[in-house]
C-alpha cells in the first residue's frame, strides 16, 4: 500500500532491466525501498533469462515509468551486436 502511495507521488523505486535479443527496457515495481527492489532482482532476472532474454544491465532507481515494457523497435533492422554483459546495480535516483 505504501508502495503505491510512493508511486502516485513518482518517488517509488522501480528496478530498470535492460536485455538484448530481445531488445527491451522492462520496469518492475513499484517499491517502497531500494532494499526492498534488490532483493527481488534475481527473480526478476532469473524469469528473463529463462524465457531466453540476454540480460545487460539492471538499475535500482526512483522513477515512474510511462510502459512497463519498451520495446526497441530497431532491432530488427539491425545486425546482430556483440554485447559486454556487464551489469550495473547502482542506485539512481
Amino acid at each position: 500500500m505504501f508502495a503505491l502511495l510512493l508511486e502516485q507521488l513518482g518517488i517509488a523505486v522501480w528496478i530498470e532491466v535492460v536485455t538484448e535479443s530481445p531488445r527491451c527496457t522492462y520496469y518492475f515495481g513499484p517499491f517502497s525501498s531500494f532494499p526492498e527492489a534488490e532483493a527481488a532482482i534475481p527473480g526478476y532476472k532469473e524469469d528473463l533469462e529463462a524465457e531466453g532474454a540476454i540480460v545487460v544491465g539492471l538499475v535500482t532507481r526512483r522513477c515512474k515509468p510511462d510502459k512497463l515494457t519498451i520495446y526497441d523497435e530497431t532491432e530488427e533492422a539491425a545486425s546482430p551486436k556483440k554485447v559486454d554483459p556487464t551489469f550495473n546495480f547502482s542506485r539512481q535516483s
